[in-house]
């Protein structure tokens, strides 16, 4: 939510346009357009096992997602997502393909779309931070029972776990 016109700084006012109520300016007519927020995200496999993190910060603190990240204004989005495996884990990755694109309306820090790659391990070591309490690889089962992040974050496991068992029937 915008309080002031970005080009000329003059108060904005609110109407219905293109069937939405958006924040606009009367002086030069300018008009606010709400984004999504854009994450990328990494599926790691290793020994059949999904790595995952276990946030430090809200929300969803003490929760476990796949690593993860907003991509930076000029930021690629696999750079973003191999960026964002080496902060939360300390692990360097080579990003392999999209696996899916996920929307999300639950984060309290804004809507968003969460970009998903299928990502190796080519070096590195776990090191945790004040995002990351902790990394770890757990199988479909042991995913099943943990506390998960977020609906994208949810969905995301939901759905390796779902392809794992396809897998191994």
């Amino acid at each position: 939510m915008a309080t002031y016109c970005y080009r000329c700084g003059y108060a904005l006012s609110q109407k219905n346009l293109d069937g939405r109520t958006r924040e606009y300016c009367q002086e030069c007519g300018w008009i606010h357009y709400e984004h999504r927020k854009v994450s990328a995200a990494v599926c790691v496999e290793k020994d059949g096992k999904l790595m995952l993190v276990k946030r430090g910060i809200e929300p969803w603190k003490g929760c476990w997602h796949m690593p993860a990240g907003y991509l930076e204004v000029d930021e690629d989005p696999k750079a973003c997502a191999v960026r964002e495996v080496y902060e939360e884990t300390g692990f360097r990755v080579q990003i392999d393909k999209l696996i899916d694109v996920y929307v999300y309306d639950d984060d309290p820090r804004g809507n968003g779309i969460v970009l998903l790659y299928e990502g190796e391990i080519t070096g590195g070591k776990v090191s945790e931070n004040h995002e990351t309490l902790e990394v770890g690889f757990f199988n479909a089962e042991e995913c099943s029972q943990l506390p998960r992040s977020g609906s994208g974050g949810e969905r995301q496991i939901e759905d390796w776990i779902a392809r794992t068992k396809r897998l191994n029937s």
